[in-house]
């Protein structure tokens, strides 16, 4: 009998809407000859989107690098800034940008987040805002950042990349903070094949963000200030609205998936999982599970490259820590022995594939085959 070559599972696969759906916009860029420069589609979508995740205001970018880049330009952040080494490394790219020291604080051991009782004894008279992640998008303690900020005159950005649609006590996570950031990134539960955002709380802000990604053009004639361009395009923003008809039934599959998981990989010695938060609506685009190797038997790598030997990709998110990365390592914030947390997890976590269309057959053989390694 000849064998049959097993399927490859990525970690994550974008969702894209059937192509026909899709055809119709294409055709009326096409007719319209508008492809960017805040067309049509741009500002529905903007529209659609404030309705959708429950904000005042939001500005479309063609990444969330950029946006993130605009937002501390918009805020004029300068000199230090609060951040977390458990991070994709464009959290610090950004401040790197700017010519902004980034101060690492470790991570508290529920969610990962930036550690608020942490924060006050890495302040220093430079310090002018805090940049704080809802890692795997569970929220950061928002309350408690923000009495901080307020105590000491500081401006307050969340990196909500993996944040999408998430709710706290039924209220957006993207409404604390002076500005939030958002991801659309092709690996997110919401894609516009490449995209970003930044979500603000003002009009004069929302009006400042948008000159700044358009090169700080107010008109024809009059630049305000030295922008970039960082527009999202109308194919990004047609495809934008094509996908919020489907992301609600995305979440929901997620979650199955993720309680496939948690159920069928509960009570192993030597695996665990990051606390469940309370009154909140996850978005469930991460499954990181977290591997004891004296307990499980087996290192977080040995599983990492045994799933990788069989065709079933993992991801080590995040490892090594942002902090560990030449470009930081030099930083006296990036001491080891000051990070002892992130440090420990990022040893220790295995993203394990989830996405929509991820088949529970296949859900399940993962499960198996991480059961069946460790018994080996």
């Amino acid at each position: 009998m000849k064998n049959v070559k097993k399927q490859t599972v990525y970690v994550t696969r974008p969702f894209l809407p059937p192509y026909k759906e899709f055809e119709p916009y294409i055709k009326e860029i096409w007719q319209s000859r508008w492809l960017t420069n805040d067309g049509k589609f741009h500002q529905e979508l903007e529209q659609k989107l404030c309705e959708y995740l429950g904000v005042k205001y939001i500005s479309l970018f063609t990444n969330g690098t950029l946006a993130l880049i605009t937002a501390l330009q918009a805020l004029k952040i300068t000199g230090e800034v609060i951040t977390t080494p458990y991070s994709f490394v464009a959290t610090t790219h950004a401040l790197w940008w700017n010519n902004i020291k980034p101060i690492f604080v470790d991570v508290e051991t529920d969610f990962l987040n930036l550690d608020p009782e942490k924060i006050e004894s890495a302040l220093t008279p430079n310090t002018t805002a805090i940049l704080a992640v809802h890692v795997y998008g569970n929220p950061c303690r928002t309350e408690e950042i923000q009495k901080i900020a307020d105590t000491y005159g500081l401006k307050v950005i969340y990196d909500a990349c993996h944040a999408f649609g998430v709710k706290q006590k039924n209220i957006s996570i993207l409404n604390f903070g002076d500005l939030s950031i958002l991801s659309f990134h092709a690996t997110k539960i919401y894609n516009t094949f490449e995209g970003g955002a930044i979500v603000c709380h003002d009009e004069k802000m929302k009006k400042r963000i948008d000159f700044l990604k358009n090169f700080g053009f107010a008109d024809e004639v009059t630049v305000v200030a030295p922008g970039i361009n960082a527009k999202m395009n109308e194919f990004q923003s047609a495809l934008g609205l094509l996908q919020l008809k489907y992301v609600d039934n995305n979440i929901a599959k997620n979650q199955k998936i993720a309680d496939c998981y948690q159920k069928n990989l509960a009570n192993i010695p030597g695996l665990s999982f990051l606390d469940e938060p309370k009154n909140i609506r996850q978005n469930h685009s991460y499954f990181p599970i977290f591997i004891d190797e004296k307990a499980f038997g087996k290192s977080r790598d040995q599983v990492y490259v045994h799933m990788k030997k069989i065709g079933m990709y993992c991801r080590r998110y995040f490892y090594p820590l942002i902090s560990e990365f030449p470009t930081y390592n030099s930083l006296e914030s990036a001491n080891k022995k000051i990070l002892p947390i992130a440090l420990q997890f990022s040893r220790k976590v295995l993203c394990l594939p989830i996405y929509p269309e991820l088949d529970q057959r296949i859900c399940q053989e993962i499960i198996m085959e991480i059961k069946k390694y460790r018994d080996e």
